[in-house]
C-alpha cells in the first residue's frame, strides 16, 4: 500500500505524548507520504521541525483564516521565505472560516487575498480551508485569478455546484473522514462524480475521524479507511483508488 495522507497536524498537541508512535503507526499502515500543515505562528516551526526530521513529512506552510487577525507585518515574507525550502510543497491552509467567529470578514479577505498573490508569484500551489465560506471562497479565487497555480480543496464539503466551479478552476478535491459517516450524504454524492485524476485523500488528523474511531482522536493511520470509503464509492479497488490519490498528490505537489 502507497497511501498518501495530504493533509495531516501531526505536530498538534493531541499527539505530544505519542508522536512517534502515531507516526510509526502511519507508515505501518501502509502511509507513504504525508503533508503537515503549518497554519500559524506556533505551528509553522512545529511543522518544519517535522518535515526536517521525517524523509517522508512534507510541509504546506500559509496563515488561516481562524487566525487572520494575528498575521502581522513580515509574516507574509516569512512564508515566502519558507516556500524555498525543499521540503515546503504548498501554501496553505488559507481561506475563510465562518463558523468559527475569530477572524472579522475583511480580514479573513485580506489575508487570503495576499496569499493567493504571493502563491501566484512564487508560482505555489494553495490548500483551502472553506467552512461555510463557498461563494466568497469561490470569488475571491477568481478575483485573484488562482486558476493560474491552482491547488486542494481541503475535507471537501460543497455541492457539486461548488466543486464543478473549483475543479474548472484547476483545482483538486480532498475528501477525508466525513465520506465514511453514514449520514453524510453529500460529500458520497459530490465524491462519486468528481474526476478521478483530481480526486485525493487525507485525514486532518486529530480531527475529523472517520467511522469506526469517530469520536476518538484522527491519526494518519486512518487514511485507510478514508480510501476504502473513497474506492467503494467510485466502485474500484482500493489498490487502484490508493494508486490514482498517491500519483495525483505527487504530481499537484510536485515531489519527485
Amino acid at each position: 500500500m502507497d497511501l498518501f495522507d495530504t493533509h495531516t497536524h501531526l505536530d498538534a498537541p493531541q499527539f505530544d505524548e505519542d508522536r512517534e508512535e502515531v507516526i510509526a503507526r502511519a507508515v505501518e499502515s501502509g502511509v507513504t507520504r504525508m503533508i503537515n500543515i503549518g497554519f500559524n505562528r506556533e505551528t509553522i516551526p512545529s511543522t518544519m521541525k517535522l518535515a526536517e526530521t521525517y524523509d517522508f513529512i512534507y510541509a504546506a506552510v500559509g496563515w488561516h483564516p481562524q487566525d487572520a487577525i494575528t498575521m502581522q507585518e513580515g509574516d507574509l515574507e516569512w512564508i515566502a521565505s519558507l516556500c524555498s525550502h525543499k521540503k515546503v510543497v504548498a501554501i496553505g491552509e488559507i481561506g475563510l472560516d465562518y463558523y468559527w467567529d475569530t477572524s472579522p470578514k475583511d480580514v479573513q479577505h485580506r489575508v487570503f487575498r495576499n496569499q493567493i498573490g504571493l502563491a501566484r508569484e512564487l508560482k505555489m500551489p494553495i490548500v483551502i480551508h472553506n467552512r461555510d465560506a463557498h461563494e466568497d471562497i469561490v470569488r475571491i479565487l477568481r478575483e485573484e485569478k488562482a486558476s493560474e497555480i491552482g491547488g486542494v480543496m481541503h475535507s471537501f464539503s460543497g455541492s457539486w455546484e461548488t466543486a464543478k466551479m473549483v475543479l474548472d478552476m484547476g483545482f483538486h478535491l480532498s475528501f477525508g473522514g466525513p465520506i465514511t459517516f453514514k449520514n453524510a450524504k453529500q460529500p458520497k454524492e459530490v465524491l462519486a462524480q468528481v474526476p478521478l485524476d483530481r480526486l485525493l485523500i487525507e485525514t486532518d488528523a486529530p480531527y475529523l475521524t472517520p467511522h469506526p474511531f469517530r469520536g476518538k482522536r484522527n491519526e494518519s493511520a486512518h487514511v485507510r479507511l478514508v480510501a476504502e470509503a473513497a474506492a467503494q464509492i467510485k466502485g474500484i479497488t482500493v489498490e487502484e483508488l490508493v494508486s490514482i490519490t498517491t500519483q495525483n498528490a505527487l504530481e499537484r505537489f510536485d515531489i519527485q
